[in-house]
């Protein structure tokens, strides 16, 4: 056989071990679902009618559905389901479409209509949920309206990914205070809870979502996301539809598209994140289920030897 045959062989070889190392190296991915549900609870009818309370229509849960069995997420964050039992349809529905999502959570704060849940494939392994926290206005005593959903997950044994729900206080004028302000101070305790965890955590891996009711200009925004020179700064994923477009949430009545659902995760999750398939989910008949869009995060759950995140 000539040297030049033998060359071949051996650089055959060589890549074929190459790509055998890449292979085994490779981390599993991992997606991740955040959702305004849009009152999947049973609620009053408006307007002081007499009628029995209302729950969510049946063809918009099963719309819900849907959309989800085309995400298949393997995380599930909520916002605005009604009690525990409406969580356990919810996960039933899943589970009956082929999602499995066995591990869950749930949280309430002073608003004991509209909660925030988390489903998971994943066992959890802590949680450090925040429910009605007050703050004061004008010398008055206000409590953060949905609190903060807090759940560690185990993605693996050596690999925690810890997710932070939140659903902040909506646009909606109210007769008891100013709505931005108290939406402000739901975003500041938001952010003391997240010092916190840096103080008591190196290097965390942290994903951030909900619905924040704000735009991405307000200072609301601005003092969650924190200060690039700390170690608890939150990094914005940039997530789009198909289209290209932004928004996440139609209000129907003023005709208006807008962006009110964020994700953000630490320093230490960033380079795991496939920002080429995290998006916003498209549909063009999105609001036969919900105002709000799914928004999707996918990132990769690195092979043991990364040894960061533990």
């Amino acid at each position: 056989m000539s040297s030049t045959g033998i060359t071949w062989r051996a650089l055959g070889s060589a890549l074929f071990l190459v790509l055998g190392v890449v292979a085994s190296q490779a981390g599993e991915p991992v997606t991740f679902c955040a959702y305004n549900l849009k009152n999947w609870l049973v609620m009053e009818s408006p307007g002081g009618s007499k009628r029995p309370p209302q729950s969510k229509p049946d063809a918009e849960k099963q719309k819900v559905i849907e959309f989800l069995s085309e995400i298949q997420p393997d995380i599930l964050g909520v916002c605005e389901i009604g009690t525990r039992e409406d969580l356990q349809e919810l996960q039933s529905r899943l589970k009956d479409a082929g999602m499995d999502l066995p591990h869950s959570e749930f949280n309430q704060g002073a608003d004991v209509t509209r909660s925030l849940a988390l489903l998971s494939r994943f066992p959890i392994s802590a949680r450090h949920h925040q429910g009605a926290l007050p703050y004061q206005i004008g010398g008055e005593t206000f409590f953060f309206q949905r609190g903060i959903l807090d759940a560690t997950v185990d993605i693996r044994p050596d690999f925690q990914v810890r997710f932070l729900g939140v659903h902040l206080k909506s646009k909606r004028e109210v007769a008891e205070g100013d709505q931005a302000l108290m939406r402000r101070n739901e975003a500041h305790l938001t952010r003391a809870h997240l010092d916190k965890i840096f103080s008591l955590q190196s290097r965390p891996n942290l994903v951030l979502y909900g619905d924040f009711n704000e735009y991405r200009n307000e200072s609301s925004m601005d003092e969650i996301i924190g200060s690039r020179a700390q170690e608890s700064y939150m990094l914005e994923i940039p997530v789009k539809d198909s289209h290209g477009l932004l928004w996440t949430h139609f209000w129907d009545v003023a005709d208006v598209y807008s962006r009110l659902d964020y994700l953000f995760v630490s320093r230490n999750l960033r380079p795991l994140v496939d920002t080429k398939k995290s998006r916003i989910h498209t549909s063009a008949d999105f609001d036969k289920a919900s105002d709000h869009r799914p928004v999707v995060l996918n990132f990769e759950a690195p092979q043991a030897s990364a040894g960061e995140g533990r």
